[in-house]
């Protein structure tokens, strides 16, 4: 089974913790980051789509994608 994320965080160390933990629990990345400004926080956020095979598992809209 394949599965995708979609990583958002404000544009500071947050976004890249969370890009590497991603990459560390064997996430690939998925396309280029993307970064928009936020008018409502008046932040810049950033966004990194990642993607994983996992085998043996089949997708239903109940898989917890944080758990894999």
């Amino acid at each position: 089974m394949k599965l995708y994320r979609l990583l958002t965080a404000p544009d500071d160390a947050t976004f890249c913790h969370k890009v590497t933990a991603a990459l560390n629990a064997g996430w690939d990345l998925y396309g280029s980051p993307t970064y928009a400004w936020n008018a409502e926080t008046r932040q810049m956020q950033c966004g990194q789509a990642v993607i994983k095979t996992v085998e043996g598992k089949e997708y239903t809209p109940e898989t917890r994608l944080s758990e894999h």
